[in-house]
This record gives C-alpha cells, sequence and structure tokens, in this order.
C-alpha cells in the first residue's frame, strides 16, 4: 500500500468527536461513563490507525474507517471493559480441583446460604453472647477440632500463608528440620526454602532425595532447632528405591528430643479417599493422632471451600500463631470463614458426601453415568457439526498437586474441525459466551464429561454450532 493511500485512509476516520455525537453512542452513554466510552472511541480508532500505518499488503480499505467499523470495534472493547473477566466457565478438562478455574466448585447449598446473609451485616467477629469482639476464626474453630481431633484451629487466606506464619511465630531465628525429598516447589514458583528464609526461620536438610531414616533427624537436632517439619509431596511422587520417614516416628524423635512437630499436609483429607478408588491420602486426624503439633492445610483442595489455609494442633501454640503480626496480615474475610464452615458441616456424615458436596460427587459419579453422559454429548454435537465426533473411555486426574500419579477412569468426547486448527477452535470455545475450557490432543478438541453436568450439555452444543458457522 502507498503512502498516499494509507494517509487518505486516515484522513477518512471519524472524529471522536463526531462518534460521541452519534445515535449508536448516545445509547451506550446511558448506561456507562463518558469517560470510559470516549477511552473505547479513542482506543479502537487508535488500533485501525496502527492497523493502515502497518499494512504492506493492501489488506486496509475504505471498510476500515467507516463509522460502523469504528462503532463495532469500540463496542468490543467496551463490553471486554464491562464484563466481569472473573465469571463462570464450563470445565470440560476433566481435572476436578483445576486451580486456574478456581478450584473446588462450592456446594449450591453453601452458595445459597450465604447469598442473602452477604447482602448486610454478618457476625464475623463478635461473640453474640456477650456482645464483645472476639477472634474471626473462633467462630468456626469448633467444628475444625470437632472434625480433626486437635485442640484449637486457626485460619488465614492460603496455605501458602500458613506455611510462612507457622514458621514465623513458632521457629524465627531457630532451626527447622526438613529431609530433602520434602524440598517443594509447588505453582507459582513458590519454593519452601525460599518461604523458610522468608519467615526468619534457619533451614537444616537431612537425609538425601530418595531416602530418609529417623538417624538423620536425631542426628541434627540441637539448642537451636526448634521444630521438625514434614510437608507432604502433594505435587509429585518419589518412586524405586525410596524410604520416608512415617509422622509417628518423626514423632518418637521429637518427643525424645523436646522440639515441635509440624505437618504441611498440603490438600489437607478430612476423610479416607480410599472409598473413592484412591490410594490412602493421610488425613489431617491422623497426622493429630500420630503426635503433629500442628498440622497445616488448604481450605480449597479436598475440603472444596474457599481459598483458605487452616492450622490446627496444640492450643498453646495456635495462641502463639494467633498473635503474630503476620497473623493479621493474612487473615481470611467472611466469605471465605461463611463458605468454609458450612462445607465443613458436611463432613459430619461423610456418607452423605457424594450426595451433597460437588468435588464428591465428581469423584463418586459411576464409570456408567459418564459413559451415557458422554454419549448423550456426543450425539449433541454431532447433530450441530459437520466434523468427526468421537466417544471413548479416557482418564483424567484431581488435579491441584493432590494424587498427582493417580489416574481417574472417565469418558471423553473428541471432536475434530478440519476447517479450524485445534489451537483456534479452543480459543474460540474459551471466549465464547458459553465460556468452555477443553483439552487438545492429536489437534481433536477433547472433553472430559466427569466434570461437566447434565445441564451444560446443551450449552456446550450451541457454542459448538456457534463456532462451525
Amino acid at each position: 500500500m502507498t503512502s498516499s493511500i494509507k494517509q487518505e485512509l486516515l484522513r477518512a476516520l471519524p472524529s471522536i468527536t463526531d462518534l460521541l455525537a452519534g445515535e449508536t453512542v448516545a445509547d451506550w452513554l446511558v448506561e456507562h461513563p463518558r469517560a470510559l466510552v470516549t477511552a473505547c472511541l479513542r482506543d479502537a480508532v487508535e488500533e485501525i490507525r496502527g492497523n493502515i500505518l502497518g499494512d504492506t499488503g493492501g489488506r486496509c480499505g475504505a471498510g476500515h474507517t467507516s463509522v460502523e467499523y469504528v462503532l463495532e470495534l469500540a463496542a468490543g472493547k467496551l463490553a471486554d471493559r464491562t464484563s466481569p473477566h472473573v465469571r463462570g466457565a464450563v470445565n470440560a478438562t476433566g481435572i476436578i480441583l483445576h486451580t486456574a478455574l478456581g478450584r473446588a466448585v462450592w456446594a449450591e447449598s453453601v452458595v445459597d446460604s450465604i447469598v442473602d446473609e452477604l447482602k448486610g451485616y454478618v457476625t464475623l467477629a463478635i461473640d453474640r453472647e456477650t456482645g464483645k469482639r472476639s477472634d474471626r476464626d473462633q467462630r468456626i474453630e469448633y467444628l475444625l477440632t470437632e472434625l480433626t481431633g486437635a485442640e484449637a484451629a486457626t485460619v488465614v487466606n492460603n496455605n501458602a500463608a500458613a506455611t510462612m506464619l507457622v514458621l514465623a511465630a513458632l521457629a524465627a531465628g531457630k532451626e527447622v528440620v526438613v529431609s530433602r525429598g520434602q524440598l517443594v516447589e509447588i505453582g507459582g514458583s513458590f519454593r519452601l526454602p525460599d518461604v523458610m528464609a522468608q519467615s526468619g526461620a534457619k533451614l537444616v536438610e537431612v537425609g538425601a532425595t530418595n531416602r530418609t531414616h529417623p538417624k538423620d533427624y536425631a542426628e541434627v537436632i540441637s539448642m537451636k532447632t526448634a521444630a521438625l517439619l514434614r510437608v507432604h509431596p502433594s505435587n509429585y511422587r518419589v518412586i524405586g528405591f525410596t524410604r520416608e520417614v512415617s509422622l509417628a516416628e518423626m514423632s518418637e524423635v521429637a518427643e525424645a528430643q523436646g522440639v515441635m512437630l509440624i505437618d504441611d499436609l498440603g490438600a489437607g483429607a478430612l476423610v479416607g479417599l480410599e472409598q473413592f478408588g484412591f490410594p490412602h491420602e493421610p488425613t489431617v486426624r491422623e497426622s493429630i493422632d500420630a503426635g503433629a503439633h500442628i498440622v497445616l492445610f488448604s481450605a480449597d483442595k479436598l475440603i472444596g471451600a474457599a481459598q483458605g489455609g487452616v492450622i490446627v494442633g496444640r492450643k498453646d501454640l495456635i495462641t502463639r500463631i494467633r498473635k503474630h503480626p503476620l497473623a493479621r496480615a493474612m487473615r481470611a474475610d467472611k466469605s471465605c470463614l461463611m463458605v468454609l464452615e458450612r462445607t465443613l458441616q458436611m463432613f459430619r456424615d461423610p456418607e452423605k458426601l457424594p450426595q451433597v458436596h460437588p468435588t464428591y460427587r465428581m469423584l463418586a459419579t459411576p464409570i456408567e453415568t459418564l459413559k451415557a453422559r458422554a454419549e448423550a454429548l456426543g450425539a449433541k454435537l454431532s447433530e450441530a457439526l459437520g466434523g468427526e465426533v468421537t466417544v471413548c473411555e479416557g482418564v483424567g486426574y484431581l488435579g491441584s498437586g493432590s494424587l498427582p500419579t493417580h489416574e481417574l477412569p472417565t469418558w471423553l468426547v473428541k471432536v475434530s474441525l478440519p476447517e479450524i486448527p485445534a489451537a483456534e477452535a479452543a480459543r474460540r470455545l474459551r471466549t465464547d459466551d458459553a465460556c468452555i475450557f477443553t483439552r487438545i490432543e492429536d489437534e481433536r478438541i477433547v472433553m472430559d464429561v466427569r466434570t461437566i453436568t447434565d445441564d451444560q450439555i446443551d450449552p456446550i452444543a450451541r457454542a459448538f454450532a456457534r463456532l462451525a458457522n
């Protein structure tokens, strides 16, 4: 494209003043602030201007400088800036605890029970009997001690914060002994040695990556030692020639040497997962019974509540933790505590979890039900598409670093769209009003029906129809 043609196109772009005076923009101004609308119009014009200046193949023409084209582009920008970016999505990946999609799905009964209450004031940190202020986490301490057998409990805003707070409150300036095989890194480059350094505690490594023995702990304990720390390897497994020191063995060493025992369980199971076909995962109560003085774990993984970090254990230690200055900086808010309390109530009757708790419902869904759901989705997609639709068996995972090596048998729906590359199809599904997240395998869109509901089948089929058209 010649320079003169580009200049002609640039001169043809409508002015912001003229655009603001139009009927379409007048309707926008009824709903949105003038400054926001103006910014979207300017951004649209500048984007078109940049496209014209960078056009070397003659792709831009008079249509790109029309008022209609500018308004269409600006309307998209306005919608993007005024629509919530954290919104509902269809999780067709099969990963039940999908970190990027909010981890655990909250129970419908929990959400329903807090909606009206969150419209007004709540008893967050006040004792109804005395009318005096209280620690906010004491409102749900009764449930955490009941379910875990611990003497006391506190809650912070996530488990990484719980780790930092426990070490800062109980071991700052002293040594904490950890097996080399447990120096984990989790999502976001969160590394245990870095956290320990920030807390003021000094890391003492013992054993080897694959093998650690009780004597390794005992030999390094001194007057400078504050605690032994076990970190449960939630997001990886070391297999082969290995030796782990059990929590009971660590408790014996800690008791004999007079130091604390801290257990970072990560996912934090409150019930045995064997009933769902998983290998045994240590529960919080088992850690307390084995002699751990402090146990910390996530609230939004196997508990299935809001993001939070739970700390349970000996009462005097929990008191010290609550009084540390970092505790205020890391405290949980009212929505977290309300969701956590109502979710914990469900664990009083573990046998009902598959009926009332979304995470355990997904885990317990019979394979026959998954097959029927996959066939129903496949049939709907076959009607809507000209591409190939395949229904077959497959595997999925729990996610969020929980039981990383254990596969969940499931049923998949695979879609091949010859006219659209799989990556582009996946992008369009994500940005569709239905907001569907899928997997890609062998240039095909793959959906695991374990993490979708029957009610989502029709919206998914409509989204694919829009994609195909």
